[in-house]
């Protein structure tokens, strides 16, 4: 039988089939997938085979084998660095929904989940959540930095997802699509998710007062289908976003605006740092590349953690 992964708790998997069946399978042995060293050999959005175990229990069974991925979202897995952690497979885009200040979401972890969208041709979208609650100096952070990424050309939406604002574009965007839903815990996921698929009824949680911070509400990704003909991956709420075997050379690839200008560098191999006649450094000097969009790919270079990095949306 074959199946598409709809949740994971690291030892169990629900596999839904075309007929909307749903059985709880594991893995028989170990399962590896050539060339990735992951912690869940399997994640949601796989579309697996599998094979109904012998026992009274018709509902579960062991899965075999996995389809190739067309693409899939990786970052480093928080207790053993030298791995992977897969979040989702098979995606058609990620929503990366970014709050000012309840809680913040800095430019450099946005920048790595780019990064990494862009580097499995992965289509990107940022929502700007809870822009009913922001005073006017706030909202103006909101719209320099979505000036900042529509000018690299990414798709920037302020949406509410307590009053609705703007949910009727990001529904449009979704119908007929796997979308997969990130950021930090507390910039309301679960809560924007129950404001377009209202059926669903996901647990949500209130920013911790004292931290500013998200409590976890979703413990393992999981994907649900809509009433309107698109597929939603919620996923639980991540710190810091690790990138995952990128050499240096191929880093500013991922930086549209970096890519586009690395042709005119003097140097084919040009690392945009000190080397002489560096279209990128002329660029960043003349305000036509954002410093924390600059900084953000130094700090990818120097591989530096952006866990627990405190900077505050400087414009310098």
């Amino acid at each position: 039988m074959t199946g598409i992964v709809y949740k994971s708790t690291g030892s169990w998997y629900t596999v839904k089939t075309e007929l909307g069946h749903l059985y709880e399978c594991r893995i028989k042995g170990k399962f590896r997938i050539k060339g990735i060293k992951s912690t869940n050999p399997i994640a949601v959005g796989d579309i697996v085979d599998f094979e109904l175990e012998s026992s009274n229990d018709m509902d579960s069974g062991i899965i075999h084998n996995i389809h190739d991925r067309k693409n899939y979202i990786v970052r480093k897995s928080v207790n053993l660095s030298k791995q992977t952690h897969i979040i989702a497979a098979n995606l058609d885009q990620v929503f990366l929904m970014i709050t000012i200040n309840n809680p913040p979401t800095l430019t450099s972890f946005i920048d790595r989940f780019l990064v990494t969208a862009e580097a499995y041709s992965i289509k990107a979208i940022l929502l700007f959540n809870k822009i009913d609650s922001y005073d006017e100096e706030t909202l103006m952070e909101v719209k320099y930095l979505a000036h900042v990424y529509r000018n690299i050309g990414y798709e920037c939406i302020g949406i509410s997802a307590k009053t609705g604002k703007n949910l009727d574009k990001v529904r449009a965007l979704m119908t007929g699509k796997v979308s997969m839903f990130s950021g930090h815990s507390g910039v309301g996921k679960s809560t924007l998710i129950n404001a377009l698929e209202p059926s669903l009824d996901l647990k949500t949680k209130e920013i911790s007062n004292l931290y500013m911070q998200g409590q976890h509400t979703t413990t393992f990704a999981e994907m649900f289908d809509t009433g309107f003909g698109a597929r939603i991956i919620d996923t639980p709420g991540i710190k810091g976003f690790g990138i995952v075997d990128m050499d240096n050379e191929e880093v500013g690839d991922y930086f549209p605006e970096i890519f586009r200008l690395k042709q005119d560098c003097k140097f084919n191999n040009c690392l945009h740092l000190q080397e002489p006649k560096c279209a990128v450094k002329k660029a960043l000097d003349q305000d036509q590349i954002a410093y924390s969009r600059y900084r953000s790919y130094v700090q990818i270079l120097q591989g530096e953690d952006d866990t627990y990095r405190t900077d505050n949306w400087d414009k310098a």
